[in-house]
């Protein structure tokens, strides 16, 4: 009898649909989300910037968080620093080059919890052409359900590329090889039907 019981338990729980992980679309209908960036400027102050016009998902799954991933696209030629003339000069060939490369991407390879909500985001970033393997800090910021009716989860992350790595060689100085990327991702779960 006992025998009997546990094959049955055991089959019952085969049956049971194995744990997705949760899908998100990155909200950027809202605006609850951000790409920018930070780079010395001559050593004398920050300049920060941003991308206005991108698009993403990813998947988290809360019991193994190993199993999550992203991908974005980020329009190159959304770039916003709040100086037409500097933004002018940062869409050329000097920089992101956009009539020739006009997307970002970025696809995820691995996902590695470090505890305490934190993560190790690692994964294929592409700009003017260049595909470079790149870590991203991660924390997890916070989940739940929102006001009208929906789930959310938000992460930050940071990260630093030195611009050689995607063929930028223009002389910002010494201080200016690295430019910090920090980004701050929401996103609503889509329930499936």
């Amino acid at each position: 009898m006992k025998h009997h019981l546990m094959t049955a338990l055991f089959a019952m729980a085969l049956a049971l649909p194995l744990q997705a992980a949760e899908r998100y679309e990155i909200d950027t209908e809202g605006m609850h989300a951000f790409v920018q960036f930070k780079i010395s400027h001559l050593g004398f102050s920050w300049l920060y910037g941003r991308f206005n016009d991108f698009e993403g998902e990813f998947t988290f799954d809360p019991e193994n968080p190993e199993n999550s991933a992203v991908q974005a696209t980020i329009q190159t030629a959304s770039v916003d620093t709040n100086h037409e003339r500097r933004d002018k000069h940062l869409r050329s060939d000097d920089f992101l080059n956009v009539e020739n490369h006009p997307e970002a991407t970025f696809e995820s390879t691995d996902f590695e919890p470090l505890g305490d909500d934190r993560y190790r985001l690692t994964g294929e970033f592409t700009l003017r052409g260049i595909s470079r393997e790149i870590e991203i800090n991660v924390t997890e910021i916070g989940a739940g359900e929102d006001p009208w009716g929906g789930f959310r989860r938000g992460f930050q992350g940071r990260t630093e590329l030195p611009l050689e790595f995607f063929g930028i060689d223009y002389d910002l100085g010494p201080t200016a090889e690295e430019v910090e990327i920090i980004l701050s991702i929401e996103g609503v779960r889509q329930d499936e039907d």
